[in-house]
């Protein structure tokens, strides 16, 4: 076969367009994967990187326009190709450490928008160059496939459709089968053997280009060796699991003491066991007065139901300071259950949905006497479990004299910020609304309810906590403290609805807020003796 028959052979460009589309969405989908441990999964990052993949898929369509007119060579696309792959294909062996090296340099330059900036910079540097090469593509395709103007509708039409139907496979294989099985480096190693074996098969056949394909199937071979690990936090040695789900990364760190999971490297604790069966030291342990304030000693149990279980923390530490409650909880992530079993010792008489918590309340009769929410990540924050609507679907399957407690992981501060929206919100759905803040943390607890002696029935179940038992002591003296820093909170007009909910943008300005505070005292370093100084102090 030589490079004239590799012209008209329809067939084999029509699969390269297919090949291109499946690639280019594979790679949009492994770049949130990649982001998301760093820089969350929030609707923000998505849209940075749909925003410059489509930069760099418009550029690239000019550009291969432009090259096939002067230069109809299909070498040239091919070795376009082939270039695309091999950077790909580098991805998981360099994409973690670019990543950090550019939040590294602008956490000390960018004073607002850190997360914007930082994960547009990454997008730029990691994926633009690959889906420009990738969007030369079509129209040289469209070059070399057009015999005359009276086949030019058809053949372009049908280089779309098999475009289209890559993109689709794409947009599917990675999402339910290669990131869940192998993870994130693997699906970009596999895809970018895909197109280098493309462009391989085609320098094979017109009889050129051996020493490129040699040395890329040498750099291919040299990122399935190093660059396969699903390790995201690759600095710390003290991981016992770590892999990613259809959902989120999943991150278990276990130490003599306790044991952890994490969603996000950069963000902190998503759930926590503590060995000893003690006090978690976190917001879990303030939410347990949502049962108190529900009355729980009056009544033959006391039902929960737990938005956004977790590995079951709440769930676990109700269980072991209360006799009479019976925890219920919804997950998104099959994959966090299996956790909780697995490593966090979530009792099996325990029941956990897999469902989403918003869903799962519309699918249900049941009433509970406390529903504690706990579905907010970082920035990630759910808009349709923010709204007046999710909130007055709370309260419809709460019993009389009912809590609720939601878990607001960002304080911030000022009118603009979201736990402000928050509460507002939630002060249209009920009467009582209680915040405390979490001591050592960025975390607060809200109490709502519609029991407008809410306060007094806390107080008097305080009182009937034992003092005899060191840990029913510890527990009545933090109820203690939980009784003088409860603030009857003062609501506002920033109300969100499900049409209307702005949680990502409010997120992130509480983020650039806790950045600016971590990084102030490097910062300060960085002024007066520059990276050195930095360096050395850590």
């Amino acid at each position: 076969m030589n490079e004239k028959v590799i012209l008209k052979n329809k067939i084999f460009l029509y699969l390269t367009e297919f090949l291109a589309g499946m690639s280019v969405m594979a790679v949009e989908l492994g770049a949130s994967r990649l982001l998301a441990p760093y820089f969350s999964s929030s609707q923000i990052v998505w849209t940075i990187i749909i925003g410059t993949i489509m930069i760099a898929m418009a550029l690239g369509n000019i550009y291969g326009g432009r090259s096939a007119d002067k230069n109809p060579n299909p070498d040239k696309l091919y070795g376009r190709i082939l270039i695309a792959a091999v950077w790909i294909a580098l991805i998981p062996l360099v994409g973690k450490y670019i990543i950090l090296g550019i939040s590294g340099l602008l956490v000390f330059t960018v004073n607002n928008n850190f997360l914007i900036w930082a994960a547009f910079v990454t997008c730029m540097v990691i994926f633009v160059y690959p889906l420009f090469l990738l969007g030369t593509v079509t129209p040289s395709l469209a070059k070399y496939s057009v015999d005359s103007l009276e086949d030019s509708g058809s053949v372009v039409g049908t280089l779309g459709a098999f475009n289209t139907i890559g993109s689709i496979i794409g947009t599917f294989l990675p999402t339910f089968v290669t990131i869940p099985a192998v993870g994130t480096s693997i699906t970009f190693i596999i895809f970018s053997g895909v197109l280098m074996l493309l462009a391989i098969i085609y320098f094979i056949s017109c009889r050129t280009g051996r020493i490129k394909s040699v040395v890329a199937v040498l750099l291919l071979i040299i990122s399935c060796i190093f660059g396969s690990s699903d390790s995201f936090a690759f600095w710390d040695s003290d991981i016992a699991y770590e892999g990613e789900s259809v959902y989120n990364y999943l991150q278990v760190k276990e130490d003599d003491e306790e044991v952890i999971l994490s969603t996000n490297v950069l963000f902190g604790v998503q759930s926590v066991l503590i060995k000893n069966e003690g006090l978690t030291g976190m917001y879990y342990d303030y939410a347990m007065a949502a049962p108190l304030m529900a009355g729980m000693s009056g009544k033959d149990n006391c039902n929960i139901l737990i938005l956004g279980m977790g590995t079951g923390t709440y769930a676990t530490q109700c269980g072991r300071y209360y006799d009479n409650v019976i925890c219920t909880g919804v997950e998104i992530d099959e994959k966090i259950t299996w956790l909780s079993r697995k490593y966090f010792e979530l009792p099996e008489n325990v029941q956990v949905t897999t469902y989403d918590g918003r869903a799962y309340l519309n699918a249900i009769d049941d009433t509970y006497d406390v529903i504690m929410v706990d579905a907010y990540q970082d920035i990630t924050i759910p808009f349709q479990m923010s709204s007046v609507e999710f909130f007055t679907l709370v309260k419809e399957h709460l019993s009389p004299n009912g809590v609720m407690v939601v878990n607001m992981n960002m304080r911030g501060s000022g009118e603009g910020s979201i736990n402000r929206y928050l509460a507002d919100t939630i002060s249209t759905v009920f009467d009582e609304v209680y915040t405390v803040d979490v001591s050592g943390s960025t975390n607060r607890q809200l109490f709502a309810s519609d029991n407008a002696d809410m306060l007094n029935t806390f107080y008097g179940e305080t009182a009937l906590l034992s003092s005899e038992e060191p840990s029913q002591r510890e527990l009545k003296e933090l109820m203690g403290y939980i009784e003088n820093s409860l603030v009857c909170y003062e609501a506002g007009n920033c109300v969100m609805t499900d049409d209307k909910a702005p949680v990502e943008l409010l997120g992130m300005k509480v983020i650039d807020e806790l950045i600016k505070d971590e990084v102030q005292y490097y910062k300060e370093i960085y002024d007066k003796e520059g990276i050195k100084g930095v360096m050395d102090s850590l």
